[in-house]
């Protein structure tokens, strides 16, 4: 199972056999105040900087969000994909819960990459999330993050998270969009608050493999969030997650 993705110069492979992505995601103002406010103030000078750094250290693909508050995302989000693909050839993830700025977005990057491909971050088992971003990744051909909560939440049981994942892949197969281009997050929880949370994420990418075949993403380094220690336990747990 291959998921590719497409940049202005880059082109990337997921696949069991190769090795693993690298998703950079300092581009998202989430618990960063200096980015938050430079956005808020239409700022991209610290995108620029932050695009060529991660790629510099190694990021295959980069993650480009602009959901700061106030922040006009239908105009802010396009012109920061702009400025990513301008500076680096590395595919992007695009990162956004609002439709129209993820649909202008997708414009510019098929405006610029017209072979490119990106990854769009990202759909779940929610009715009206299906029903608003799986057009999208049909109409403009790209690869989706399919994540494993719908409208009651994040299931404790792997088994419940694997009946989203397969929910978003029949719905997408629906669509026309094949299971390739479906990349599911089985979503890591912090232990400091769940003793199994870790066990319960690898259990979902095993049963996910198993009966599905997609490919897997994962926001690893939640798994430690308030415990000592984090760059180990975080080293540990990607480790297993990759081996599972």
């Amino acid at each position: 199972m291959e998921t590719v993705l497409v940049g202005t110069g880059k082109r990337v492979i997921v696949s069991d056999d190769r090795p693993t992505v690298i998703i950079g995601e300092r581009i998202n103002p989430t618990g960063k105040k200096k980015l938050s406010a430079a956005l808020s103030a239409g700022d991209l000078d610290v995108v620029h900087r932050e695009a060529l750094a991660q790629t510099d250290t190694g990021a295959h693909v980069l993650d480009v969000n602009v959901g700061a508050a106030g922040v006009d995302e239908v105009d802010l989000l396009p012109r920061a994909v702009k400025l990513v693909m301008e500076t680096v050839d590395v595919p992007h993830c695009i990162d956004t819960a609002n439709p129209a700025a993820m649909t202008a977005a997708l414009k510019v990057y098929r405006e610029l990459a017209p072979e490119g491909k990106p990854l769009i971050n990202s759909v779940n088992g929610e009715e009206a999330h299906l029903e608003s971003v799986l057009p999208l990744v049909s109409e403009y051909g790209a690869a989706v993050i399919g994540l494993c909560m719908d409208d009651d939440g994040i299931p404790e049981e792997p088994e419940r998270r694997l009946a989203v994942a397969a929910k978003i892949v029949e719905r997408a197969a629906s669509l026309g969009i094949p299971r390739e281009d479906i990349v599911i997050d089985c979503l890591a929880l912090t232990m400091g608050a769940d003793s199994k949370a870790g066990w319960k994420t690898l259990e979902t990418i095993r049963m996910v493999k198993a009966e599905l075949g997609v490919n897997i993403t994962l926001g690893a380094s939640n798994v430690s969030i308030g415990l000592p220690a984090r760059e180990v336990i975080n080293g540990a747990f990607i480790a297993m997650a990759i081996y599972t």
